[in-house]
């Protein structure tokens, strides 16, 4: 049977007013824009839907008015159920002023909720989430003083603590690929990533849901390779074909990046040499933790991401294998609004995949953000004041993963500095220490690092820290810079130093190659 095909404001009037909307994209990959842009306008037109409540897995926008923002009205969200919210400044403007309810789940839980509900299972029950913000002794991840329900509880299995999710149906999932055929086969082959597509589809569809699929355009039955079918189709009920190409961007920053699928092209852009700066400076100390031991590595956004171009430098890429949260292993990590995104990536799995495998402990290695860390080494990356981000794939990966790096400037703002002849000096500090006695919010549990023996480094410019014995201390200080003046000044706690006291490596703060290719 030939699937119905609507168009996008027809999607928009089958969704009913207190409908659970599950949608699917990661920053601007595989977001069905021009569905989000109908709900809109039929919302502001009409005052209809109203009161949804949306699920999604990771945060989808462009820090303006695309993806999430589309829902980011007052009377039209009820509640949401996410992953991340940093790049919908509308979305948080509801949460700081307390419109709405709110949680805030990790991201590879999110994934296997989503797994769950196809699969019948009323809850979610794994230890990611304990001693963070997520965990119910602390804020059970509630974002708003309305939001009361209890969606998180700590149970013991086996005498071990646990962390069980309730899960909920969906009426309606949103989601995008290239192409359908005329049975609603859908496959995914110009999309950057697979994500949640099939989940969600599922979970939606065992539901009793309606699943609405946007793509570029129609084929005949039989012209899809069914290897390259992600969204079968008997799971879904609608197919609209996208009439704008803006609405079918590839990522929110480039129309179509042949390299994002496809192993075998080589880039040939740009080759010039990532600047010296502080972000350098600390991505070359950050490189130095990686060993031959280590095999399969993650790169959070941001800064860790500059640690790919030190690993270029020093020529020791191939020794390793990146990967990043949304599905994409090997090849070069895209930035910016591409982030999730990888050029030349040996395979793409579906995002719940990649979050088994960090589950599982399948990483040797992460280098994740560093914006807020206290006395403990606690670190907080969701909510400062009425900003919440939210926590992505961090608390997954942070727990899951034997050696992790935070990496950061040790103050916030603009500094003045000189680097010369291997050594820094401090000029005119930051505005903020990012170092305080209690974190906002935790993020990353420092408690639970220790319980699970993990190995914890935080590297900025200025100073090296890690966590030994669970306590943590300051292991190395940069060339030229004063202990007193330049990090303890800045500290309304007392720290740990360690007894042996190291200088980082001057190679670090020298405008070449440190010589990691042995």
């Amino acid at each position: 049977m030939k699937k119905p095909v609507i168009t996008s404001d027809e999607a928009a009037n089958l969704i009913f007013n207190g409908a659970r909307v599950g949608i699917g994209g990661f920053v601007g990959i595989a977001v069905a824009e021009e569905i989000y842009i109908a709900i809109e306008n039929r919302f502001k037109n009409y005052g209809h839907p109203k009161d949804i409540s949306l699920f999604f897995v990771a945060g989808q926008g462009d820090g303006g008015k695309r993806g999430l923002s589309h829902f980011a009205y007052e009377g039209l969200l009820k509640r949401t159920i996410g992953g991340h919210y940093g790049l919908s400044p509308q979305l948080q403007k509801l949460i700081a002023n307390n419109k709405i309810e709110a949680y805030n789940f990790p991201q590879g839980t999110l994934n296997h909720i989503l797994r769950d509900v196809a699969a019948g299972k009323k809850y979610t029950i794994t230890k990611v989430g304990l001693n963070t913000f997520v965990d119910p002794d602390l804020e059970g991840g509630k974002l708003t003083p309305k939001t009361k329900e209890d969606l998180v509880e700590k149970v013991k299995i086996h005498n071990e603590d646990h962390l069980l999710y309730k899960n909920g149906r969906l009426d309606f999932a949103i989601l995008r690929g290239t192409y359908a055929d005329e049975k609603g086969n859908v496959s995914m082959e110009k999309e950057a990533l697979t994500l949640e597509n099939l989940s969600m589809a599922m979970a939606a569809k065992n539901s009793g849901g309606k699943v609405i699929v946007q793509v570029e355009s129609i084929v005949e039955n039989g012209a899809l390779n069914p290897q390259l079918v992600k969204i079968p189709g008997i799971l879904v009920d609608y197919v609209v074909v996208a009439q704008d190409k803006k609405n079918q961007m590839q990522t929110f920053a480039e129309d179509f990046n042949e390299s994002y699928v496809k192993s075998n092209i080589i880039e040939c852009g740009n080759t010039e040499r990532y600047p010296f700066n502080l972000r350098k400076i600390i991505a070359k100390r950050a490189a130095m933790e990686l060993d031959d031991n280590m095999k399969v590595l993650n790169f959070g956004i941001g800064l860790p991401e500059v640690i790919v171009e030190v690993m270029k430098e020093e020529r020791i890429s191939s020794r390793f294998t990146p990967t990043v949260e949304p599905g994409g292993i090997g090849g070069n990590a895209a930035g910016g609004l591409s982030f999730g995104a990888s050029s030349a990536p040996e395979v793409i799995v579906d995002h719940a995949y990649q979050f088994d495998f960090y589950d599982g402990g399948g990483l040797d290695i992460t280098f994740l953000g560093l914006a807020e860390c206290d006395e403990t080494g606690n670190v907080n990356v969701s909510k400062f004041g009425p900003k919440t981000a939210g926590c992505g794939g961090f608390i997954d990966i942070s727990q899951n993963t034997q050696n992790v790096i935070f990496c950061g400037t040790f103050m916030a703002g603009k500094l003045e500095k000189e680097i010369k002849n291997g050594q820094i000096r401090i000029i005119k500090d930051g505005k903020f220490s990012k170092f305080v006695k209690k974190v906002e919010q935790i993020t990353f549990s420092s408690d639970f690092a220790k319980d699970h023996k993990q190995n914890v480094t935080y590297i900025t410019e200025r100073a090296v820290f890690k966590l030994i014995n669970g306590v943590f201390t300051l292991v190395e200080i940069a060339p030229g810079i004063d202990l007193e003046k330049d990090i303890l000044s800045h500290l309304d706690f007392s720290l740990n130093i360690a007894d042996d006291l190291k200088e980082i490596d001057r190679k670090v703060f020298i405008d070449e190659a440190m010589g990691l290719l042995k």
